[in-house]
């Protein structure tokens, strides 16, 4: 954050002000055929926001994937990139092979779940000899991977997350993407207070308060409770 801070006020920022907010809400992929794209998207279970289309034939019809605060837009006329050229799209779950099947029952030709032999591994092709087959065997945060593609050839990259980095959430706000994401805190909220309640010896009358903290802290990135 100082470095973002320092370049906020070489710009003429005054030096460690807070930066407002910059909210990144729409992603364009390239695509051949507007109407096929649709098809597929909605095929996925993706929530169509919009679809509009104007007299000098442009074109913007926008998805949101289930959870998601970032939507996706393609159309006719709304973008110079080749079809098929966006890739590493990332769509973060908290179960990888729950997600990976739902996906599969819609009809999306989803990879194995891998993960990685060497850094950046996931983003190589299909076939990559760094691409291991099976989740993470440690079950680490941010370490097991599956892809797709549109029917352009635009890919998208599964990440399962469950537990995040330092930093990466404002510890003033703690929120939760879908029911899902919500059910799998509160899991490993109960496992974490199972283990507190052996360490004290007794039932813990107050643990929604604990529950509470637990999820707060995890999110945020901050130092768990015991």
């Amino acid at each position: 954050m100082s470095t973002v801070h320092g370049q906020s006020g070489a710009a003429g920022g005054s030096p460690g002000s807070e930066l407002g907010d910059l909210k990144l809400e729409v992603v364009v992929i390239p695509v051949a055929d507007a109407d096929r794209s649709k098809a597929f998207y909605s095929g996925l279970g993706w929530r169509l926001d919009a679809d509009f289309s104007f007299d000098n034939g442009f074109r913007v019809v926008q998805f949101t994937p289930p959870g998601s605060q970032c939507s996706v837009q393609f159309g006719t006329h709304i973008t110079g990139a080749p079809p098929g050229s966006a890739h590493g799209l990332y769509l973060i779950v908290s179960d990888i092979g729950a997600r990976r099947d739902e996906l599969v029952h819609r009809g999306a030709k989803v990879s194995e779940v891998f993960h990685s032999g060497a850094p950046g591994a996931q983003l190589e092709p299909d076939g990559a000899g760094d691409r291991i087959n099976g989740p993470d065997p440690n079950h680490g945060s941010y370490n097991s991977f599956a892809t797709f593609e549109d029917p352009d050839g635009n890919g998208w990259l599964l990440q399962e997350v469950t537990d995040r980095l330092p930093g990466r959430i404002d510890p003033a706000a703690t929120a939760f993407d879908s029911a899902g994401d919500l059910a799998a805190a509160l899991r490993r909220a109960a496992s974490a207070h199972g283990e507190h309640e052996k360490r004290i010896g007794r039932a813990d009358p107050d643990w929604p308060d604990w529950y509470a903290e637990y999820m707060v802290r995890e999110q945020s990135g901050q130092e768990l409770p015991t």
